[in-house]
């Protein structure tokens, strides 16, 4: 008798206790580490069965459209060969940059998650493959790879006022043409796509020209004080005839004492939806993004939203310059 009733006290509390790995995902910046970690093993294994999502409700969305779950990118099994994640306690959000070079289905994703409570309620992602924008997976991981994203000294961060306004100085000067307003350090590098800026000298720069004319619109921005970054989901141009192509974008920023030092930018345009061609040219190249008007605010946006390609489109990645 008292066995059987040892092993039901045993099986009652197995089946009152909290899932453990469900219950540390949280708004603090342990939980947060832990949401990322929870979506780094799903995006590997292509299996969302072990995110604490809520049973119903839940916002997916994939290159600024809703979409389904079911048929998202994160149902494709991805060897993951980096990432780096930024972890918002204030909004209780996460963002996740993450590289997949593998030749025959590379990919560069930029993730949000919002927690909210014990479930993760939003995931976004907007992804990048070969035939995209500049695309060229080998060269992000490159650059990406080797930049000192490290935690900052308390005492010498930035505040989150101080991140959100040099990224909107920043995004602001695409429409405005203000360049002297955007906090520039130098060196500064930026990775737009694969295609990179600068040679590793003290003066490099990421002051590359600027397009004036396009607004950088729909921002909303996850922030981490604590090492200095700042991402802003956003479309490149508002998405009229006048205002640029409205393509889904992610601009992410590493900013050191209130100035950029890194920029990576992702975009989901077809290479070949882009008014003047140019595969293979380098940002800062005549035409490009960042270059003069008629980059990729210049042309229509590939279709936002949907499942990803079974296989990437053909067009050739451009080489980073």
């Amino acid at each position: 008798m008292k066995r059987l009733a040892l092993v039901w006290i045993v099986l009652t509390g197995a089946l009152l206790a909290p899932n453990v790995s469900f219950a540390q995902v949280s708004c603090s910046r342990e939980g947060l580490q832990r949401t990322v970690d929870l979506y780094i093993a799903a995006q590997t294994k292509g299996d969302t069965s072990g995110l604490p999502l809520p049973a119903m409700g839940l916002g997916y969305m994939e290159n600024a459209a809703p979409a389904d779950i079911a048929q998202g990118v994160i149902k494709k099994a991805l060897k993951i060969d980096h990432h780096r994640s930024l972890l918002d306690t204030a909004s209780c959000q996460t963002f996740t940059e993450v590289i997949v070079t593998n030749k025959e289905t590379p990919y560069v994703l930029g993730t949000r998650m919002r927690v909210n409570h014990d479930k993760i309620a939003e995931i976004e992602i907007l992804w990048t493959t070969t035939g995209y924008w500049l695309f060229n997976a080998d060269s992000y991981m490159q650059w990406s790879s080797t930049e000192k994203w490290d935690v900052i000294p308390a005492a010498q961060r930035d505040t989150r006022d101080t991140l959100v306004s040099a990224a909107n100085a920043y995004l602001d000067a695409f429409l405005e043409g203000k360049m002297d307003l955007v906090p520039w350090g130098q060196p500064c590098n930026r990775t737009e796509g694969g295609s990179h800026t600068g040679k590793g000298a003290p003066d490099d720069s990421c002051q590359v020209g600027v397009p004036s004319g396009v607004n950088i619109a729909n921002r909303r921005f996850v922030v981490d004080p604590t090492i200095g970054a700042i991402v802003a989901y956003c479309t490149f141009g508002a998405g009229s005839p006048g205002g640029g192509s409205g393509s889904p974008d992610t601009h992410l920023f590493r900013i050191e004492n209130g100035k950029l030092r890194y920029v990576h930018t992702l975009t989901h345009l077809l290479q070949t939806n882009f008014r003047g061609g140019g595969a293979g040219r380098g940002a800062g190249a005549p035409g490009a993004p960042g270059a003069a008007p008629g980059g990729r605010g210049a042309g229509p946006a590939g279709a936002p939203g949907g499942a990803p390609p079974a296989t990437p489109p053909n067009t050739p990645p451009a080489t980073a310059r």
